[in-house]
């Protein structure tokens, strides 16, 4: 290690924006959030064609902030969804490259696939090292926790999982303990909710915040099976019309016409029974799935632990901490600190204290 300490540069791409993150060590020293435009993303296809265009970017931002990439010691990016991965940090090699160009082992068309094309091209030309780390698609679940009740749809696993690792590392710390040590429920609240079971450092299951679990603010979460078939078979409804319906029109937005929790609890706050209701069955979805997850633990839980946007809401946490705090303590870490769970997850594998995933 240099005297400085190493740089490590990290991308986060989202789907209307590019979160980059210098960090010295764990001192960041720059960030910036690209916003773009969607009649700019409009002109692409897929989200795969983005990435010329978003590399550009990034390296014209780092430029214009007066940042030499020469200096990096490694260049880390989100992952996405790729095939079932085990947590931890993967060196993006030709082979990941070459799956995501090909797209044949995608779970789905998301911006994090991104990250780890964005990481490699920028980091190639210097012979640099590029990292993913907690992709997506991390895939711990037990096999019991696989089965749908219907063989030709099996329960997949898809979440937050850099943000939920994260805050495990936090929250084992907090409690003076390594994270193979402890069981933790772990409540990533987003645009997407996800509920998580973590046994040991496992996430042994996960609600899976596209298809089951909790309404979010945008996001339908466990709906009524005969219902949800007969209205796609209705004929009402293209594919198109279904997945917004579920994915971006869904839960509080429906209920309320805003997906911001926020302004939902200033309308409850102002009378607004709608509003109110709508929160109060969130927030009681939430508090169903996290007794669920606990008990998939065989009530084994050292704490409750809520991350994500909405942990930054009293309105919602102290609600939370009450209908969850019978199961254990309840430990809240508000945000998403992702590009500090890349630079971490590089940190770990450079300093030994992880062995680098191998993808293949």
């Amino acid at each position: 290690m240099s005297e400085k300490g190493r740089l490590i540069l990290a991308i986060n791409p989202g789907g209307t924006s590019t979160k980059l993150g210098l960090f010295r060590e764990t001192e960041q020293l720059f960030e910036k959030n690209i916003r773009h435009l969607p009649e700019e993303l409009g002109k692409f296809e897929t989200t795969f064609d983005q990435h010329e265009f978003r590399k550009e970017i990034i390296l014209n931002t780092l430029t214009e902030a007066g940042h030499d990439i020469s200096g990096l010691t490694a260049v880390v990016g989100r992952g996405g969804a790729f095939k079932p991965l085990k947590s931890g940090t993967y060196r993006v090699n030709r082979k990941l490259v070459d799956d995501i160009r090909e797209g044949t082992t995608l779970q789905a068309d998301h911006p994090s696939n991104l990250g780890a094309l964005l990481a490699f091209s920028i980091a190639e030309p210097s012979n640099l090292s590029a990292f993913i780390v907690d992709p997506v698609c991390v895939d711990e679940m037990i096999d019991e926790a696989r089965l749908s009740g219907l063989p030709s749809l099996p329960r997949i696993s898809l979440s937050h999982a850099l943000n939920i690792r994260m805050v495990a590392y936090k929250a084992a710390e907090r409690l003076e303990k390594n994270l193979d040590e402890i069981n933790l429920v772990v409540l990533h609240l987003g645009s997407g909710i996800s509920v998580n079971a973590m046994r040991k450092g496992r996430m042994i299951d996960t609600s899976q915040a596209n298809d089951g679990g909790p309404f979010s603010p945008q996001r339908v979460g466990a709906l009524p099976t005969t219902g949800l078939a007969r209205l796609c078979l209705s004929g009402n409804y293209s594919w198109k019309d279904m997945k917004r319906m579920l994915l971006k029109e869904g839960g509080l937005f429906a209920y309320t016409g805003t997906d911001h929790v926020g302004e939902a609890v200033k309308r409850a706050e102002k009378g607004d029974k709608i509003a109110e209701l709508a929160l109060r069955a969130m927030v009681y979805q939430i508090i169903k799935e996290g007794g669920a997850m606990a008990a998939a633990l065989h009530g084994d839980v050292n704490a409750i632990v809520i991350t994500g946007g909405i942990a930054h809401n009293r309105w919602i946490t102290d609600r939370l901490r009450e209908g969850l705090g019978f199961i254990g303590e309840v430990i809240i870490f508000p945000g998403e600190e992702e590009l500090e769970a890349l630079v971490r997850g590089v940190l770990r594998v450079l300093d030994s204290v992880e062995e680098e995933k191998i993808y293949d």
